[in-house]
């Protein structure tokens, strides 16, 4: 029998890929011609791969956070959330982003179906860093740098 938390667990777990307000993240990397990936359009501080393995560093990240027992946050702002050049450097790495990021998203999503108590601190956080916020986080983060994404692509003139 379905319950009425059910409904409020789906949509918590839709909210981390959902396209109701916008472009999810595989529908914004899409199709990006590899010559495209890598360029910085003018105005845009960041590429989209840069854009892309920011979302895979961080979602990973705050993934970490949220399984692992022995997690300690040791990544450093900004210089470890973000790729050093602004293309990948093979087609393979660019693969293996949209994968992680992918397989990420897709645990979170467990997270956001089957912890039982989403408002509880995560155990190596502290007090006001529940499950909630966490899975919150991720999907306001993607949401964030979609948008940059789909602006690089218009910019580059390689959207839709």
């Amino acid at each position: 029998m379905r319950q009425p938390n059910d409904a409020v667990r789906e949509h918590r777990a839709r909210l981390l890929d959902w396209e109701d307000a916008h472009v999810s993240r595989g529908t914004s990397v899409g199709v990006i011609p590899p010559a495209f990936r890598g360029t910085q359009a003018p105005g845009f501080e960041h590429s989209a791969w840069q854009l892309l393995e920011h979302l895979r560093i961080a979602q990973d990240d705050l993934l970490a956070f949220c399984l692992d027992e022995k997690y300690v946050h040791e990544l450093k702002w900004p210089d470890d959330y973000w790729p050093a050049t602004p293309a990948p450097p093979d087609e393979a790495a660019w693969d293996a982003s949209l994968e992680a990021c992918q397989q990420s998203r897709q645990r979170l999503q467990q997270v956001a179906r089957e912890v039982e108590d989403l408002t509880a601190s995560v155990p190596t956080g502290d007090a006001n860093q529940t499950y909630l916020r966490s899975i919150l986080v991720a999907a306001d983060h993607v949401a964030y740098h979609v948008g940059q994404i789909v602006a690089v692509r218009r910019a580059l003139g390689v959207w839709r």
